[in-house]
């Protein structure tokens, strides 16, 4: 039987989901819009299969076809990103993160990463996270006058705490991160370096950033974001000690049965990153993110940083109007049909529920065929959304208006 016919409520909400995503603008750069293809194959039987372990070492039977599966998502893993070796299981990128640290580290090791609010992931060392319970952070810092990565700071810190590893790569920083000055770093102090590239992944196998090899000892990432696959982790390494030491973090460390129907998405989501024309798409992503910057800033808006190098911007909107907040701003664009995430901007005054700023990305909107030609109307739709943010009226027709642009760009099939 059908969905629908067996439990219509969620077929309803499904529906209605489906219609929510096809008549707004996607603007979380942390989201995409998968193929077609990758839903097909994570919506299989293969969910019904334990396949604990690795190809060729299960601990139940019935696992051929499965064996052949991961193997092809390894290999094009490996393909995309240059490198040796792959582990495809992680359940997330914060499983992938827990169990590279877990490969790298001891209980109680020191670790050094830059914060949540100056653009770093909860799993470098927010206190909360396991990464801070089991592990010791310590914290670089921005550039103040740059907002940029302070390599100042950086090698005071490292020389300071002695880490096990250092962390680069983040979640809300809209510059070109310099692998090979954290890796010089890195050796300095006798410490390891991991990169995570959860947000520019799709960007590097596109050539739209550089890759982190060969100057990472460990590259972790997630699969949906710009590499357009299920939500899902990946861990990649050239080093055969740690490849040895990540397989056992993740099965049995961190994790049981992987999840095959999601490998098997993950697989397929390669081999579409393989294509000639995602090198295209990779390269439009940027495009379109510096097209959406300059109209903004050209309305009044303030950038941390000044602009954009990848996919995403961090915008201040204390520069359009004092009073915006990004709590205000994520509800008031949601009204208009224009979905984003509020973020904290360098030095925040406000909570970090509150924010002065929100976090914009292009890699959904580039999906859907926007150009950049489209960014000044996606601009001129934020700014008159926040102008009315208290005008419930306007933001409908706002809604209405951002409904019928978004209609001229199907979504994927």
């Amino acid at each position: 039987m059908s969905l629908s016919q067996t439990d219509p409520q969620i077929a309803e909400l499904i529906s209605l989901e489906q219609k929510r995503q096809a008549g707004t603008l996607e603007l979380i750069a942390s989201e995409n819009h998968v193929s077609t293809a990758v839903m097909e194959a994570a919506g299989t039987v293969l969910t019904n299969k334990y396949a604990e372990g690795y190809p060729g070492a299960r601990y139940y039977g019935g696992c051929a076809y499965y064996d052949r599966i991961e193997n092809l998502a390894i290999d094009r893993a490996k393909q995309l990103f240059g490198c040796g070796f792959a582990n495809v299981q992680p359940h997330s990128g914060a499983n992938a993160n827990l169990a590279a640290f877990m490969a790298m580290m001891k209980p109680g090791d020191p670790f050094l990463g830059i914060n949540l609010s100056s653009g770093g992931h909860l799993t470098h060392g927010m206190k909360l996270n396991a990464s801070a319970i089991f592990y010791k952070p310590a914290f670089y810092e921005l550039d103040p006058q740059t907002e940029t990565i302070d390599f100042k700071s950086v090698l005071a810190k490292a020389k300071e705490h002695k880490p096990r590893v250092i962390v680069c790569g983040y979640s809300a920083y809209p510059r070109t991160i310099d692998f090979a000055k954290f890796r010089e770093i890195a050796d300095e102090v006798g410490a390891l370096l991991m990169a995570d590239v959860a947000h520019i992944a799709g960007l590097i196998v596109g050539g739209a950033h550089p890759s982190p090899f060969p100057h990472a000892h460990v590259v972790t990432t997630t699969t949906h974001k710009t590499l357009r696959g299920p939500r899902g982790g990946l861990i990649l390494t050239n080093d055969e000690q740690l490849a040895k030491d990540i397989n056992r973090s993740v099965f049995p460390g961190s994790q049981g049965g992987p999840l095959m129907h999601i490998i098997a998405a993950k697989a397929v989501a390669f081999g579409e990153d393989l294509k000639p024309e995602f090198k295209q798409y990779a390269q439009q992503i940027v495009k379109n993110a510096k097209a959406l910057a300059a109209a903004l800033q050209a309305k009044g808006y303030r950038l941390q940083s000044g602009g954009t190098d990848n996919h995403l911007m961090l915008v201040d909107l204390r520069a359009r109007n004092a009073d915006f907040t990004g709590a205000d701003a994520e509800k008031a664009l949601e009204a208009a049909g224009i979905i984003c995430n509020k973020n904290a901007i360098l030095n925040d005054p406000r909570p970090p529920k509150v924010t002065s700023g929100v976090r914009l990305g292009t890699p959904a909107l580039t999906t859907r065929g926007l150009k950049e030609a489209d960014m000044s109307t996606v601009a001129a739709f934020i700014d008159r959304a926040l102008l009315a943010k208290d005008d419930a009226g306007s933001l409908e027709k706002i809604r209405q208006e951002v409904a019928d642009f978004a209609g001229k760009f199907p979504m994927p099939h």
